[in-house]
């Protein structure tokens, strides 16, 4: 994956005095994820298999991917809350460590615009990049068509920031931009991203940033599949509960995009 910075421009962003991460020594620590094969190619029969690896804080992230204050689906508002302080303890031990975070809430850049953690993204702005890899694209097991809320609620545009629980502390960055994220994960040697947030089915799979096309980009991504949660209404197909739902599209992602892990494990492995 190639990625287009002016020499003067990439000289220039070694030096802002925003956000520069100084973090402490590297380090190593192993991780538990837990992926799906399908073992015998098109007999639509699949494993769940798990294996130990390896990462490096140095070279890893964290990113929050639209962890609003409030969303119009009233359903989703209660998760998201219910998630934020578990989030924002596994944020705090990346911190400690020497990973970075990065605070992705979509929409609302006007809220964070003199945040100097977003004002140094800024540069970034600039950074193209290719396509990436052609990967298949499965169709997802849910039927999300009709928005998934699963409280009844119609769109509105409900939010206006991150969920204030979650911190944004003076070494995090922010951005809704995938070319700006991209940008500054090469910049700084980062090959792994820990991606957390909602929606499983919706923005963590597509938005600019997130899974998909962060793989294509020949980003290590995995899924931390108990902070995350679905759009997803069991009044439609495949009729199931919300939290069946919400495995299902996890079991998806673990299929065709990354494997996942569990919160508990990352704070272990880094602990």
């Amino acid at each position: 994956m190639q990625i287009t910075l002016t020499r003067r421009k990439a000289l220039a962003l070694m030096v802002v005095a925003a956000p520069a991460t100084v973090f402490g020594a590297d380090v190593r620590f192993e991780l538990p994820v837990r992926s799906r094969v399908e073992i015998y190619k098109g007999s639509g029969v699949w494993r769940t298999v798990g294996s130990t690896e390896q990462y490096s804080t140095s070279r890893s992230a964290m990113l929050i991917c639209d962890m609003w204050d409030r969303h119009w689906c009233g359903g989703s508002t209660k998760r998201v809350g219910e998630m934020t302080k578990r989030m924002a303890q596994t944020l705090a031990m990346g911190r400690s460590k020497g990973m970075q975070v990065i605070h992705a809430p979509s929409d609302v850049m006007d809220f964070y615009e003199t945040y100097p953690q977003r004002q140094f993204m800024k540069q970034f702005a600039g950074t193209r990049v290719e396509p990436g890899l052609n990967l298949v694209d499965p169709p997802l097991p849910i039927d999300d068509k009709a928005g998934g809320c699963d409280t009844g609620e119609s769109f509105y545009k409900a939010w206006k920031r991150q969920h204030a629980d979650i911190p944004v502390e003076a070494n995090d960055v922010i951005s809704d931009k995938g070319n700006e994220i991209f940008g500054l994960l090469k910049l700084r040697g980062i090959d792994t991203l820990f991606v957390m947030g909602v929606h499983t089915n919706m923005c963590i799979l597509n938005r600019t940033f997130a899974i998909k096309q962060m793989t294509k980009w020949g980003m290590r991504c995995v899924l931390l599949r108990d902070l995350t949660d679905s759009m997803y209404d069991p009044k439609q197909k495949p009729y199931v509960s919300h939290d069946e739902g919400t495995a299902l599209v996890i079991e998806h992602i673990e299929r065709y995009w990354c494997p996942s892990a569990l919160s508990a494990d990352l704070e272990r492995g880094l602990g």
